[in-house]
């Protein structure tokens, strides 16, 4: 008896500190949700089921009961309620949480268990063509819907900065030498990553220290439900100064191939290497604490001097070990994508050196491209290393609608049972930008709690209706036909882009702006009027809204297409008057996208500025943070650079502001050569609009408001009034 009893009072203390659940944490979580209704729920703790993240919903009375073994799993209950019950939803791009005054009872208690153990978030790349300006109310609303949707495995590199300038100081290097290291603040994930120096700087104090703050709220927030964050660590990359003060010291130079000057790469085989790493993880612990898990990617978008396997295995032996020489429960999560993106150097022999040199409970790799171009599948995967399959879905944080919604659907729960799927040990998503394509993420994020493939057509109806309010047969139509278009689409770099955002040519597209579409663009048209046709009906509704303004916005883009060709045609047989009408109608069309991308805050370039220079404390820092913000989504570095467009953006000011100006720029020159009877001079024709489009980055004009103006609904009905037969006849050409 006495055995027993102390059997069961063992296992009591067992399950007490398996299931955490900061009930404190928990309401403030629900009165952030869903104001002044914390009341009508009760939380309660339960057990892990078999070692993973569980959740319950249930009745108690007239109280609604969420349970689960931690915060997260508390908030995944109240999502599931909501969603379920309350026929709601919670999104970037417009929330619908009309929730009567009295609950809808739950009929049945519902248990659900993830089948993965780790669900990551983010991509260095998201912390700067998305997340660049956020303040501490937009991070704890994205902390807040991370929990709603199971995440618990997120990358956290706010404020890495502050703790880089404190270790190289203390070790003698001063603040003019650190100037020449750091960049801008739009520009942290390829500093971090190792591809940059300086470019947007010099990075004022206040950002250092006000972001170090910052992420320390962002990290207790995260922890409180339960989540682990993963920090950075240390890959090598150095100051310019670095070779002056250490002259011993292996430092290689090397280039990212972009236009920007060689950064400096300290090499592993140094014994610098391991102090500085053991030092930056000491010092992060010491201001952030840690959960262990350490992102590097020593190698991103750079190809390592040799291929010769051993040196690849000493080097991954000394990166890990420059993390475990501080933290000796350190967890590696490396992103994947060099074995993608640099697949001809990459081969087996190449990323089992990498991989194999670090034991495997202490690194995860991240599939970082699963949704089109698995690496998984080709390197059995990973070579035993536990990993993570992952959607990537966009490049540069373009605007596109696009995704490959049946493979999101259906590619986690098929790689999860596959027994050559080996070590799948959870899955992500890992975007370059975010606050699009709402309905793909949450596509994506319905993976967490099932482990079987979604039917994506029924999951698409029940997600209108919950982001609507209510059912619409001819939204269901509309949202049938985006599956079967631009959510069906290839394996190109993210969604096409208009050629509106394009410097101004003749040609079809031009560099990084690809304008050929994957689907039948007369499709998306028919989309558009289905759409329009449910706007009286759906006119509360703040998604609706959204996503009538997203679609009005992708037809129009896909017709400048054909637009700008007949432009073209016209010019080369200098037919006058055909150019002229063209040519106007193409710039009044940029006109008119612009008007109706004013209508949501979704797409206002004014607010992208007002966020940025609200950082900083003087003018100076003021004005540093908008060429930051202005540079990153056109040019992306200086007159010359290669990257430019590469995050082009659809928002109303960049249209009327940036790309119209330019076509104008171009579309007059080509009338005086038509007037003339001259060859166009494309050659000065490049250089005066390089010297514009600088010219514009570097302004300070308070040209673009912040605030919406119009009305969203009333535009798009205008707009596809005047638009759809003119369209529809091009189509039909």
């Amino acid at each position: 008896m006495r055995k027993c009893f102390f059997a069961f009072f063992m296992l009591l203390i067992s399950l007490q500190t398996m299931a955490q659940v900061d009930q404190k944490a928990s309401v403030a979580f629900i009165e952030r949700v869903i104001p002044g209704r914390s009341g009508s729920f009760i939380i309660e703790a339960i057990p892990p089921d078999n070692g993973k993240d569980a959740f319950e919903v249930d009745r108690r009375d007239d109280k609604i009961v969420l349970r689960g073994n931690n915060g997260l799993s508390v908030a995944s209950a109240l999502n599931y309620y909501l969603k379920t019950y309350g026929l709601c939803d919670i999104g970037w791009n417009g929330t619908n949480l009309n929730l009567p005054a009295s609950l809808p009872p739950v009929t049945a208690r519902v248990h659900k268990v993830t089948p993965y153990q780790y669900r990551y978030y983010l991509n260095y790349c998201t912390f700067n063509y998305t997340m660049a300006w956020w303040d501490w109310e937009r991070w704890q609303k994205e902390i807040d819907w991370m929990a709603l949707n199971g995440i618990n495995l997120p990358l956290a590199i706010t404020g890495e900065e502050a703790v880089w300038q404190n270790v190289y100081k203390s070790m003698g290097f001063s603040n003019k030498q650190l100037d020449d290291f750091f960049c801008g603040p739009a520009y942290f994930s390829w500093f971090w990553m190792g591809n940059i120096d300086a470019w947007g700087g010099p990075l004022p104090q206040h950002w250092m220290d006000s972001h170090k703050d910052l992420q320390k709220k962002i990290l207790a927030r995260e922890r409180s439900f339960g989540m682990k964050p993963v920090l950075s660590s240390f890959t090598g990359h150095v100051p310019p100064s670095f070779k002056d003060k250490f002259p011993n010291a292996k430092v290689k130079r090397t280039n990212w191939d972009a236009g920007f000057p060689d950064v400096f790469i300290l090499d592993p085989d140094d014994p610098l290497f391991e102090t500085i790493g053991k030092k930056y993880i000491e010092a992060q612990t010491k201001e952030f604490g840690t959960d262990h898990f350490y992102s590097a990617d020593t190698f991103n978008e750079n190809v390592p001097p040799t291929n010769d396997s051993t040196y690849l295995d000493g080097m991954s032996k000394k990166v890990f070990n420059s993390m475990a020489a501080a933290d000796p429960e350190a967890i590696w999560v490396m992103q994947g994508w060099m074995f993608h993106y640099n697949n001809k150097f990459w081969q087996p022999q190449q990323i089992k050196a990498l991989l194999n040199a670090v034991p495997n409970e202490q690194m995860i790799v991240l599939d970082l491209y699963s949704d089109a171009h698995p690496v998984w599948n080709r390197t059995e995967a990973y070579y035993g290393k536990p990993w993570i399959w992952s959607m990537l879905q966009n490049f540069g944080g373009n605007i596109s609608l696009f995704g490959r919604m049946r493979h999101v659907a259906a590619d986690p729960a098929i790689a999860l049972h596959d027994p050559e799927s080996k070590n799948m040990r959870g899955i992500g998503i890992t975007p370059e930008g975010i606050e699009q394509n709402p309905a793909l993420f949450a596509l994506m994020l319905e993976n967490v709690w099932t482990d079987t493939p979604i039917d994506v057509d029924k999951w698409l109806i029940n997600y209108a209706q919950r982001r609507y309010g209510q059912t619409n047969t001819q939204v269901n139509q509309a949202w049938h036909i985006l599956l079967n278009t631009v959510y069906s689409g290839g394996l190109t770099e993210g969604g096409q882009e208009s050629i509106i955002v394009a410097r101004p040519t003749l040609k079809k597209s031009i560099d990084r702006v690809l304008t050929r579409l994957d689907y039948n663009p007369a499709e998306l048209l028919r989309a558009w009027g289905l759409f329009i046709n449910a706007a009286d009906s759906l006119q509360k509704s703040d998604g609706f809204e959204y996503d009538v303004v997203d679609v009005s916005r992708q037809v129009l883009a896909n017709y400048a297409g054909p637009l700008q060709q007949k432009m073209a045609l016209a010019y080369q047989q200098k037919d006058k008057v055909a150019f002229n009408r063209y040519s106007k109608a193409f710039l009044e069309l940029m006109t008119d996208m612009d008007a109706l991308l004013s209508t949501r805050k979704d797409f206002l370039l004014g607010k992208w500025i007002s966020e940025a220079r609200a950082n900083g404390i003087t003018d100076k820092e003021k004005n540093l943070y908008e060429l930051n913000a202005r540079n990153l989504i056109t040019l992306w570095g200086d007159k010359e650079s290669g990257l430019r467009e590469y995050a082009n953006r659809q928002w109303a000011g960049l249209i009327n502001g940036f790309y119209r100006p330019r076509w104008e720029l171009f579309i007059g020159q080509l009338n005086n050569s038509l007037a003339k009877g001259t060859a166009f001079d494309n050659d000065a024709f490049i250089k005066q609009v390089k010297d514009w489009e600088w010219q514009w980055v570097n302004k300070h004009d308070n040209a673009y408001p912040a605030t919406t103006k119009g009305n969203a609904l009333a535009t798009a009905k205008t707009l596809y009034d005047k638009y759809h037969n003119t369209i529809q006849q091009i189509y039909q050409q």
